[in-house]
Parts: structure tokens; sequence; C-alpha cells
């Protein structure tokens, strides 16, 4: 019963959270443009849990919520991380992640955002479900 009253407390407490609007993120004008323009023509596919190593070498930061994988001309996976990751974007800043079992990049994944010029973490996130956006075959 105890574990009961406990677990309605954190509901409680998160749902005032929720309703509160703190957890609203505003993409900034400059961010919102560019992904736009890696989405643009493109149709959203079945969320992946994982992206393959192959898939995940040419990334773009847009924001603290939002990195890109881009796969050629017509496709990009879009991961919306989990909460935001502080700093990511950031010049002098990188993104780190760890790879077991060489699966590649999935959800639920701790990723670290390190200072590059002292190589200490500044920040952390989750990553989310990764989207596939496909555009209409070029040829």
């Amino acid at each position: 019963m105890r574990h009961l009253i406990l677990s309605a407390a954190a509901l409680a407490t998160l749902s005032a959270c929720t309703a509160s609007g703190s957890n609203e993120f505003q993409r900034s004008p400059k961010a919102q443009q560019e992904l736009d323009r890696y989405l643009q023509g493109k149709v959203a596919g079945a969320p992946m849990t994982c992206l393959p190593n192959y898939r995940a070498n040419d990334m773009v930061v847009i924001d603290e919520r939002t990195i890109l994988f881009r796969d050629g001309a017509n496709r990009v996976y879009r991961n919306d991380i989990v909460g935001g990751c502080t700093g990511l974007g950031r010049p002098g800043t990188a993104l780190v992640t760890r790879q077991f079992g060489g699966t590649g990049l999935c959800r639920g994944e701790i990723a670290q955002i390190v200072d590059t010029s002292t190589g200490s973490f500044v920040g952390s996130c989750s990553l989310g479900d990764f989207v596939p956006f496909t555009g209409p075959r070029r040829g």
C-alpha cells in the first residue's frame, strides 16, 4: 500500500509539472528553418528503435532537442532526444555515444556532451526513436 501512495504522489507531481508548461520547448526560427529544409518533400516512415552504424555517420545537429542523420540525398533519420540535451550544438562541444554489441545507435542509449577543449562532460541525454523521412527518387 505504501508503494501505491508514493506512486500516486509521484504521478501527481509529474502531472503538475506537465500542466504548468515548464517542459515546453521553443525551437528557434533558425533551427526550425534548417529542420524544414532537411525534411521538405519527404514523408515520415515508421519509427525505428535502432539506427545501424552504416547509417549514423552523417549527423546534423538541429538544436538541443533534434538531431538528423543524413543517408544520401533522399533519406534523413530524425531523432528527437528525450527531454533535450543541454549544450548540444554549441561551438566547442561534441556528442559522444558508446555502442555495445555493434548494432548501432538505439532508443534509450545515453549520449554525452563533451567540451572538446577540456575533454570534460557537460551534459547527457537519452536518444529517442529514429524516424526515417524519405523523399521521391531522383533519377
